[in-house]
């Protein structure tokens, strides 16, 4: 017991200052949500607090551990949600479907939107890097002990891609198997119920109650976004000094203006030309995703928040909604599997001082494209990605080592590029299959009532 007094007033007395500013701030955020303020509002105010705290906190060299858990605390009760949000909303989405053939034709744009999107990313990169030249004149050392991620032979990718034991792929937290076994359930329901309809009815009215209970723990949790946004943001900043991005600023100049470029350009051209709505109203009904995929650099902990934003302010179908974003947080790497490998090959070969010719650049492209789509699944797919492109150009692997430092703060904008994609394909596919209610879109009709309520 004496242990326990001990390291709670160890906790007290190191992390006090980083208690008040947390409870100050979230009396603060929870008093704006008394009073009415916008959801989207309170998310942005408590990035704009966090960053400012963590500054204060990084100048004065003061504990964050106190913040940062409060952040933890955040992304688990999020992380919390993905599989059985991934298994019913698949299994609820797909078994609605009349017939085998629409889940086919709305399959098939799906993959091709991720893929063409990816290797437009892939090009947008390379063009980046050829620009601004990140690894002219930078001279590092390759950490001590780095040792370069193992490529996953093909052959176990596709059998880690296979559900073997669903029960244990759930357990430890594999989505692509569950998602595989979802897609197979699902099926089977069409399937039967086409003779038998009411032998699956049972089925299927138990799946739409689980829908509707999860989707009330998924507002209850994103309720306490802005809170989670101050405390991620507040650790973030606070983590990085300028020496940091001093060395590599180069590297993260580089990378923004890419993912920028895709972002306004790419998305905005095709919600523009292609799905023919507003691009700055699309922009403007997606920040809630885009601050919570920035804040926790997870697809899948973004996953919840995108649901919601697709269905409730994007006026998606949720079937459509159901079956795009889980797929995109499990396939959909714009960032990750196309611009990002693209910079640290060029980075990497500047550093090195190895020529790339223009068959190199092709090869990184369709490299690019394929490792996005073969690496699902697998933790850490930016990286596997990056070293899947380097092997394929022969370039020295070191190079991912050294631009580890900063990859964090690159992995923000990485995130919410993905989880904007999923958003964006979502809106395109139904689009054509004439899911996607555009009058409700152009009213401005953006708040569920329960993101307005006060936590």
């Amino acid at each position: 017991m004496s242990n326990i007094d001990n390291n709670l007033l160890a906790a007290i007395e190191t992390n006090w200052y980083g208690f008040v500013v947390s409870i100050f701030v979230f009396g603060l955020l929870f008093l704006l949500a008394r009073k009415r303020i916008g959801f989207g509002t309170r998310v942005i105010a408590g990035l704009a607090v966090g960053l400012i705290a963590g500054i204060f906190f990084q100048h004065f060299n003061l504990e964050t551990k106190a913040i940062t858990t409060f952040g933890s605390i955040y992304v688990s009760l999020i992380r919390m949600l993905v599989i059985p949000l991934v298994f019913i909303l698949v299994l609820n989405s797909i078994s609605s479907l009349t017939n085998l053939e629409y889940l086919r034709k709305i399959g098939i744009k799906t993959f091709a939107w991720f893929l063409g999107t990816t290797g437009i990313a892939s090009i947008i990169g390379l063009a980046a890097a050829l620009l601004f030249n990140p690894g002219t004149g930078i001279q590092q050392a390759v950490p001590e002990g780095f040792e370069a991620r193992e490529i996953p032979a093909f052959s176990q990718v596709i059998l880690d891609l296979v559900p073997s034991n669903p029960v244990n792929e759930a357990a430890t937290g594999k989505v692509v198997p569950l998602l595989i076994f979802a897609i197979f359930l699902a099926v089977a329901i069409i399937k039967v119920g086409t003779k038998k309809p009411e032998a699956v009815k049972p089925v299927r009215d138990l799946i739409e109650s689980l829908t509707t209970v999860l989707h009330q723990v998924v507002k209850f949790i994103i309720r306490l976004t802005p809170y989670g946004v101050f405390a991620l943001i507040a650790g973030i900043t606070a983590r990085y000094g300028w020496e940091t991005l001093q060395e590599l600023g180069s590297v993260i100049i580089t990378s923004y203006v890419a993912l920028i470029i895709h972002f306004v350009l790419i998305f905005g051209g095709l919600v523009l030309l292609v799905a023919k709505v507003n691009p700055l109203r699309f922009f403007r009904k997606i920040y809630p995703t885009l601050t919570v995929a920035f804040t926790t650099r997870s697809s899948y902990a973004t996953l919840p928040v995108n649901l919601e934003v697709i269905t409730k302010r994007l006026h998606v179908s949720p079937r459509i909604a159901s079956f795009v974003a889980p797929l995109g947080a499990s396939v959909n790497f714009n960032a990750c599997g196309g611009i990002w490998p693209a910079i640290v090959a060029v980075f990497t070969a500047q550093v090195f001082g190895i020529q790339l010719t223009g068959t190199d650049y092709v090869t990184l492209v369709l490299v690019s494209i394929i490792s996005s789509v073969g690496v699902a699944g697998v933790p850490g797919p930016a990286v596997i990605s990056t070293t899947v492109v380097l092997t394929a150009l022969g370039l020295p692997l070191e190079g991912i080592a050294i631009v580890a430092g900063v990859e964090a703060l690159i992995d923000m904008g990485r995130t919410a590029v993905n989880a904007a994609g999923t958003a964006v394909t979502a809106l395109l596919v139904a689009s054509s299959e004439g899911e996607f209610d555009r009058e409700a879109f152009n009213r401005g009709e953006d708040e569920d009532e329960i993101l307005l309520n006060a936590v």
